[in-house]
């Protein structure tokens, strides 16, 4: 199954299994991009949210006039936060960005639970790894995107460049078939194996 892709200049289609990472600066605009990648080609999509509550992510979303009706939103920070929080067939949470294996359960979740083309945004793997440790989010990110590729769905995985070396980008990069680099202007480039 092939997906549109329209990120800045770069108009293209990409297969079901692709996952791409997001670099971008650490107050990059990000949102613009996320919702591109979202609205476009797409049956229903997921947002993995580790900065900002299930709430904002709604905001988003409405803001950038994202069709809403198609959306889940994996929550993973209230209850962490001791926020109030009500569970419904479109809002899931885990206990906090470092529960990874409810993370990979839930995206698997959804990615069982739903037909046709499927997204996945994971905002962001730079929160997760705060809460847990590199190497527990690069096996995760491994996992996410395995299932990516047995569901044939997609997904977008942000990363900040300026939160990590060098040898972590890298090794991130080395996992996915696609990055999305965002420079301090908020110019966007994609580079597809």
């Amino acid at each position: 199954m092939d997906y549109s892709l329209a990120i800045g200049d770069t108009e293209t289609t990409i297969s079901g299994g692709t996952g791409l990472l997001l670099l971008h600066p650490s107050i990059g605009e990000t949102d613009r991009i996320d919702t591109d990648f979202l609205r476009r080609d797409t049956d229903s999509f997921l947002v993995v949210s580790t900065r900002t509550t299930a709430r904002e992510v709604e905001q988003k979303l409405e803001y950038y006039e994202v069709d809403e009706s198609t959306a889940e939103i994996l929550d993973t920070i209230s209850v962490d936060r001791g926020y109030s929080r009500r569970g419904s067939d479109h809002l899931h949470y885990v206990s906090a960005p470092d529960d990874l294996e409810g993370v990979v359960a839930k995206v698997e979740t959804f990615l069982a639970g739903n037909d046709g083309k499927r997204r996945v945004s994971v905002d962001s793997l730079t929160e997760m790894a705060y809460y847990a440790d590199v190497d527990s989010v690069h096996e995760a990110t491994g996992a996410l995107l395995g299932l990516l590729d047995e569901y044939d769905a997609v997904g977008l995985f942000h990363l900040s460049k300026e939160v990590h070396d060098e040898a972590t980008l890298d090794r991130f990069r080395e996992l996915f078939d696609g990055v999305i680099d965002v420079d301090e202007d908020g110019d966007a480039s994609v580079t597809l194996e």
